[in-house]
């Protein structure tokens, strides 16, 4: 067993020989490569990733003494990439948990089972960095680490996602040298990491050696001050040496060109500054970045700058003097096979899809993230909320919820040293990128005097920026010092609640949303009412979705499928099961709806309608610093989803801010009847990093007033069946069945069951399940605080019982039935009792109407409507009405009205965790065919919800993954009258009432058409 020094037991001993905190940068040897940020181009810089020598143990006590010894042979080890995740290489448990720590609470200690992972590498020193010091820098470590060069103990670190640097000069030698960690899954700092992820350990990030000058440049700060007018800008550049030298500072334009220069020499520390008349400032919107280089000696150190201002004045969150609303989203680095390892290009590909979809804001939820990904914040133009690696969720767990348990820690001065820390390394390493607009003291760790005393540190190293912690919000008791944070921060408050808070004179501060509209599953559906709101009252700084990604781990079926896994699936204790699962894109970044929903709900331009008559309309600029210059506008008017006039405007000259711009459309309004929509959609002009010319950044929808009402839409939209054949429908009861023919059609209704159980057409069965009432839907995750409740009354197992089916022929032919019915499940009374009217008619229509009374103390109904199983090979699906993707009640501003055709494979919107999806809101017909277009069609007074899917609700809730669905041959159509919306409420508030089925009486109206589309 290995003789070391008990430190990770220890929240006094934070490291071991560990370099203070500093700004992240990589020295160079002149500007122009330092300009080009390629790091392996720097003389002074070698990476150590790469493939390591690795030995797991699943004991610390397993560890033997002198592994790290230079001539240790570990020829016989693994081989391991770096960086690299264990768990992600088969080595220990994969294991997502959320707010319940994976050990025993216990705070210091750790189990003494504690897993190690030895790491061993050789590598080489070049001769001219004898006269060198020479420095290594660990950028990301889970959860602690010892360090060994060439046999001899360097030092110890912990914090995972902070930065360690140790000077290793000492114990290098030019040629052959060796290195060695051991890396421990657990210490004192793992009850400050209870974050809401997969637990990962391992040197994650990126490993590198640096070469540096005897005296050199230690640390910079670049200090902003701009005038009020905005037209002057210093930077007081802050510099830290280790020794005495001249240091030279150069500020370059974004264009390259050198602006002005200063140099003194500095012994310690001192500071330069530089003037900028008129500086281009910076924003999300604009994201203009001037070059700040630092030369002392042989080193060049390259720092990118924005000018820009951040205020809080009255309660209003201001950048640059205006008033900006973050538009924002909480991002853990998650990917589906590397876990915590984030590769640069899977960074870029997260923030090009933020910026297609509207998205200003990142709060890098819950830790710093690798310093790359800010560096690329500054270029793309993102606001950043950076968050100290600080979480201690699991105190709450461990005393089930106690009132004042999450405290523990934040209210016990043996860890202030711990907390401050966290704060401490972060702000050092990040300050001089301008994204970083808010410091952040990290997430659900209580509240108490050790964040006080971060919130003081941060406040004195970093003014310019506030600071932020949602812990200290109300709910949490013993909130009494908050004079360190600038602004009020809340989870999951409901939409009352923000505009409450808006209205309250007594509240100074601007409200910041860190986490709402939980996305897990079919979610969100609550966006527009919280930007209805927060659009209106400037106290509303914004807020960030949780989340944008889904966590799911890539893994494989025995048969060789691909599927993603989340909590339990490997066996994992305590797990979450599929909580980690609740982004906006998946873990392999395709979009889900709810992106599409944001981005629409957020967009920076808005158009209403002055006088929709006459072309007039009133354009609204929502960017905070752009015109719409770079924007066009491109128009359409469809006739029942086929255009008929279209055209655009290139010049649009809204100012930013609020700007407006009337327009005149010159589209001219239809004589004939019909349905028309005019679509206005905004395209970007020119290409940019994250965008081709064309793509479409916001759209807006109006239907015109060409005086159509909806009973002409259902008399134009109904197939025009030929009555020339002069044949009347001819019924026979047969026991309990009645039979219905007609020219060129036969029904079948089972007198006994109360229900529809064949049409068909030219002798095409096109049904061949019976026709039911449906309540249930497949539980979304959003429905979970209900599943109980529902489950209990029986939504899931809902029969009917028939009390009464009478059938009468007609005069003129037509066929009607009338059933007397309830809906229920065993041991609770009936849900709901019912009457249905169907009506045959002699050209092979079913129309049906029935009227309902739902029983006073039920919950909501997730849905109600007729389902119709139709044959194998029915796989076609075309309709008028929101689209192309899935909409529902609270979740349809992402789609338009039109007509789609598409199978019914794209009706499905795929989820990790099965469960409601692709239903089409607001239908106002619908076909379902196979691909010879024979099938039925649906047509009702008033619009519905269509679904089309290989899969039954009860299919949908039986599997847990995706990869467990097997798809039926038959096509289940679902026809709703109403489907209850979908809300957030799976970590946010309770399903708004508007968006509930919960109404205790209703009807509802449908026609069935059996039709060839090619015939009629």
């Amino acid at each position: 067993m290995i003789t070391i020094e008990k430190y990770w037991e220890n929240q006094n001993l934070l490291h071991v020989n560990r370099e203070p905190a500093r700004a992240y940068y990589i020295p160079y040897e002149d500007y122009a490569s330092a300009a080009l940020r390629k790091r392996l181009q720097s003389p002074f810089y070698r990476t150590l990733n790469g493939s390591w020598k690795f030995r797991y143990h699943a004991s610390l006590k397993h560890v033997v003494d002198n592994f790290y010894a230079e001539d240790s042979d570990v020829t016989g080890w693994d081989d391991l990439l770096v960086p690299s995740c264990w768990q992600t290489n088969g080595y220990d448990q994969m294991h997502y948990t959320n707010t319940n720590y994976p050990i025993p609470c216990d705070p210091p200690f750790v189990p003494d089972d504690n897993p190690a992972g030895l790491y061993v590498r050789d590598f080489k020193v070049p001769e001219n960095w004898r006269e060198k010091e020479n420095y290594i820098v660990f950028e990301g470590v889970n959860s602690c680490f010892y360090l060994w060069i060439n046999g001899a103990f360097v030092g110890y670190s912990q914090g995972s996602r902070n930065a360690s640097e140790f000077n290793i000069t000492p114990y290098l030698r030019t040629g052959d040298n060796r290195i060695a960690l051991m890396v421990l899954k657990w210490c004192d700092g793992t009850y400050m990491e209870d974050q809401d992820m997969w637990r990962y350990s391992g040197i994650f990030r990126d490993v590198y050696l640096l070469a540096r000058d005897r005296a050199h440049v230690r640390d910079v700060f670049i200090r902003q001050e701009i005038t009020d007018d905005f037209r002057l800008g210093r930077l007081l550049c802050e510099v830290e040496m280790t020794g005495s030298r001249e240091v030279a500072i150069e500020i370059r334009a974004a264009e390259g060109c050198m602006l002005q220069a200063a140099s003194a020499v500095i012994d310690g520390r001192g500071t330069i500054a530089l003037e900028i008349e008129e500086p281009v400032l910076w924003n999300a919107e604009q994201p203009y970045l001037y070059s700040v280089s630092v030369k002392a000696g042989e080193e060049v150190l390259a720092f990118r700058t924005g000018f820009r201002q951040i205020r809080i004045v009255d309660g209003v969150f201001l950048i640059n003097g205006r008033a900006v609303k973050l538009k924002g989203v909480n991002r853990h680095e998650s990917h589906p096979e590397l876990g915590a390892v984030i590769p640069l290009s899977h960074m870029i590909k997260d923030l090009n899809l933020m910026k297609r979809h509207n998205i200003n804001t990142i709060r890098t939820a819950h830790y710093p993230n690798d310093p790359r990904f800010l560096e690329l914040c500054d270029e793309y133009g993102f606001y950043v909320i950076d968050e100290a690696d600080l979480e201690a969720h699991g105190m709450s767990s461990a005393e089930k919820w106690a009132e004042g348990a999450i405290n523990r820690l934040s209210d016990n001065p043996d860890w202030e040293a711990a907390f401050v820390e966290r704060a401490e390394r972060m702000v050092e390493r990040d300050k001089n990128f301008p994204c970083v607009i808010i410091w952040s003291l990290g997430n659900e760790a209580g509240y108490g005097v050790n964040h006080i005393a971060m919130g003081r540190w941060t406040r004195t190293r970093d003014n310019s920026r506030p600071v932020h912690y949602e812990g200290a919000a109300a709910r949490y008791k013993g909130s009494t010092n908050v004079d360190y944070l600038d602004m009020e921060s809340h989870m999951y408050e409901t939409v009352p609640f923000i505009e409450e808070y808006a209205k309250d004179d007594s509240k100074t501060k601007p409200l910041f949303l860190c986490e709402y509209c939980h996305s897990m599953g079919n979610s969100p559906g609550d966006l527009q009412d919280y930007w209805k709101v927060i659009y209106q009252y400037p106290k509303l700084m914004g807020g960030c979705v949780w989340e944008w990604c889904d966590h799911g781990v890539k893994a494989e079926t025995e048969d060789g499928r691909t599927y993603f896994a989340y909590g339990g699936d490997f066996g994992d204790m305590p797990n979450d099961g599929n909580f980690c699962i609740d982004g906006l894109v998946s873990p392999d970044r395709v979009p889900h709806t709810g992106l599409l929903e944001l981005k629409q709900v957020i967009a920076p331009v808005r158009i209403e309608a002055e006088e929709l008559a006459s072309g007039k309309m009133r354009l609204t600029n929502l960017y905070d610093f752009l015109d719409l210059s770079h924007l066009a506008l491109y128009w359409k008017v469809e006739k029942d989803g086929i255009v008929q006039q279209q055209g655009h405007v290139l010049h649009l000259e809204a100012k930013p801010h609020g700007g407006q711009q009337m327009l005149v459309l010159p589209y001219w309004l239809p004589q004939e009847q019909g349905r028309y929509f005019l679509t206005l959609s905004f395209r970007q002009k020119l290409e940019t990093r994250w965008s081709e010319p064309g793509y479409e950044i916001a759209f807006q929808q109006f239907e015109l007033p060409v005086g159509k009402t909806q009973t002409d839409l259902q008399v134009q939209a109904q197939p025009q069946r030929s009555s020339c054949h002069d044949h009347k429908l001819c019924a026979i009861s047969a026991g309990q069945l009645l039979v219905m023919e007609g020219f060129d059609f036969r029904h079948t209704f089972d007198l006994d069951g109360g229900t529809l159980i064949g049409l068909s057409r030219h002798g095409v069965n096109m049904l061949v399940a019976p026709a039911k009432w449906n309540i249930w839907r497949a539980p979304i995750d959003n429905d979970q605080p209900m599943k109980a409740r529902w489950i209990v009354e029986g939504y899931d197992r809902a029969a009917m019982k028939v009390y009464r089916c009478k059938w009468k022929q007609q005069p003129d032919g037509a066929v009607t039935i009338s059933v007397d019915y309830s809906l229920g499940g065993y041991i609770r009374y009936p849900l709901m009792h019912g009457t249905t009217t169907w009506r045959f008619d002699n050209n092979g229509r079913v129309s049906l109407r029935t009227e309902l009374k739902v029983r006073e103390d039920l919950p909501f109904l997730p849905r109600f409507g007729l389902q119709l199983t139709m044959p194998a090979g029915t796989d076609e699906v075309e309709y008028f009405g929101y689209g192309p993707h899935e909409s529902y009640v609270d979740k349809r501003l992402s789609a338009r009205m039109s007509k789609y055709g598409m199978s019914v494979d794209d009706m499905f919107e795929n989820y990790i965790r099965p469960q409601e999806n692709g239903s089409r809101y607001g239908t106002e017909w619908g076909i379902v065919s196979n691909r010879q277009g024979m099938g039925l069609r649906f047509n009702a007074p008033s619009p519905f919800s269509l679904q089309a899917s290989y899969y039954t609700p009860e299919d949908l809730a039986a599997a847990k993954h995706d990869h467990e669905l097997r798809p039926r041959k038959e096509t289940i159509v679902n026809l709703d009258y109403k489907m209850s919306g979908i809300g957030s409420n799976s970590c946010g508030p309770e399903l708004h009432e508007d968006y509930r089925l919960q109404e205790q009486e209703f009807s509802f109206e449908l026609d069935i058409t059996p039709i060839f589309k090619e015939d009629e």
